[in-house]
């Protein structure tokens, strides 16, 4: 390792290699049109080659002596980490949208709302839906319903739209298993058997998010032009589609069934106390805790949650049709486990540089930027990038990346007992950033505004402001959780 001196004087450069890195990876995602996957993996051979000619020049010696070992390391860890999670994850929301599971949910929230509160059932189902299912294919399913909403209640269908558009877009950002939230929890290096705590603290920042996004439509659409005719298909006819429908208990089981066994395996092991030779006496013991600890990992529990929705949904199911949906699911599974695990490679490359400890210098003593300011910095720099790119998942997998080694010197590493809340509300922090926010390079931003009868002009208006407004929502309630707990 370099001594304080040498960081200080390559420290500037890595710091500037860097920045260009990421706007290397920005220019061809989004100018040059080339896979994330392929960006991110090239960044990480810019920065590292670039790292070693720094080496080379200022002390005589490569910085990464082993950059390929480095690389396919950091690829190899975070697949083992969190691989199996994201392909049982979308595996399980591909049942749910292709069974009608979906279609079930979005209308036991209506029956609980009742004609009231129509814009608000819509930001509700849409914030359940997108938990398991991507926010590009929920609304394409749910669609069909705002508009219906919109019919019954005499509202502008913007708002209703705009409404459903947010509630997706606030789980999709903040809680696994949508595998964006799952990826960046892995690369800021969170196990596992944290991934509970990632989706409780989501749950409650992207609640506040999706009532923000509520606000906005109900307050700021309802006037707005529409250019939409009538509906080609109604929801009822959507919803004929499907050669039966599942029940509330078929279509929520299998995700509420692994979020209870994550949660009981937890609580298998939290601390309560202290046995007589000094170790930790845990809630749960013997073959209770053995059962609970097993089927608690996020692994396990999502694969019974699979099970899940195979038994649950097979009567919903057309002959052959699972092996297509498991096979469409591990192909989406795939192109996020591999932006993962580029973005890995990426974050371990920059591990390997003394640039973490020259930030470290830089920050010295300076309060602002360490704790809870820090989640600023993590804000931007996805805001930035979703900004800049479109992808609210690829903004998630670099920013994590980016910051997984700079998490001890920004103050983000800290613990609660056993939880790393530290990692938690980076992760909290990224998610607000990769929201703000959606608009003409962001695909989601046109589903909205073609399945809504928005021109361009009106989704700004209404699409654009109001993930700008729940990004800045999001950080927000971030920030002041991290007051609290850090």
């Amino acid at each position: 390792m370099m001594d304080v001196s040498s960081m200080a004087s390559s420290g500037p450069y890595l710091l500037i290699l860097l920045v260009i890195s990421v706007i290397f990876i920005i220019l061809l995602s989004s100018k040059a049109n080339i896979h994330p996957f392929l960006a991110i993996v090239a960044a990480a051979y810019l920065f590292g080659f670039g790292a070693n000619i720094i080496g080379l020049v200022m002390f005589n010696e490569p910085i990464i002596s082993n950059l390929t070992e480095v690389m396919t390391s950091g690829v190899g860890s975070i697949v083992a980490s969190i691989g199996l999670v994201i392909i049982f994850g979308t595996i399980i929301g591909k049942y749910l949208e292709k069974t009608g599971a979906a279609v079930t949910m979005g209308e036991l929230i209506l029956k609980w709302t009742g004609d009231r509160y129509p814009a608000l059932s819509m930001s509700i189902i849409g914030w359940i839906v997108s938990i398991p299912v991507f926010c590009d294919s929920g609304y394409v399913m749910l669609s069909s319903l705002s508009k219906t909403v919109a019919k019954k209640s005499n509202i502008n269908v913007i708002v209703p739209s705009v409404s459903l558009a947010t509630g997706l877009y606030a789980s999709h950002t903040f809680v696994p298993p949508t595998p964006g939230p799952i990826a960046a929890a892995g690369n800021v290096g969170i196990e596992a058997t944290g991934l509970i705590w990632v989706i409780l603290f989501g749950s409650f920042v992207s609640l506040i998010t999706m009532f923000a996004g509520y606000f906005w439509a109900i307050k700021f659409t309802k006037n707005l032009p529409v250019e939409l005719a009538d509906m080609e298909e109604t929801f009822e006819e959507y919803k004929a589609s499907f050669k039966s429908i599942p029940t509330p208990l078929q279509a929520f089981g299998p995700i509420l069934i692994p979020i209870i066994l994550m949660t009981l395996g937890s609580l298998a092991n939290f601390p309560v106390g202290t046995l007589p030779d000094g170790s930790e006496e845990l809630m749960f013991s013997g073959t209770l805790y053995t059962i609970f600890n097993f089927t608690g990992d996020p692994n396990n529990a999502l694969f019974i949650g699979v099970i899940t929705a195979f038994l649950l949904l097979l009567k919903h199911t057309e002959k052959g049709a699972s092996m297509d949906w498991v096979g469409e699911g591990m192909r989406d599974a795939a192109i996020i486990i591999m932006l993962a695990g580029a973005g890995s490679a990426f974050g371990t490359v920059i591990a390997e540089t003394p640039i973490a400890d020259y930030i470290k210098l830089i920050l010295d003593g300076n309060a602002l930027f360490v704790g809870p300011g820090a989640l600023f910095i993590l804000f931007i720099i996805a805001a930035l990038l979703k900004t800049a790119q479109g992808g609210s998942t690829t903004a998630l997998i670099v920013t994590s990346t980016i910051s997984m080694p700079l998490l001890p010197t920004l103050g983000l590493d800290g613990m609660m007992g056993s939880i790393p809340v530290g990692q938690v509300l980076a992760v909290m922090a990224i998610g607000a950033g990769s929201m703000a926010v959606s608009h003409v390079n962001d695909s989601y931003f046109w589903v909205v505004a073609q399945f809504s009868g928005m021109s361009v002009k009106t989704a700004y208006k209404a699409q654009t402001m109001a993930t700008l407004v729940q990004g800045i929502v999001g950080i927000t309630v971030t920030f002041i959780l991290g007051l609290i707990f850090l």
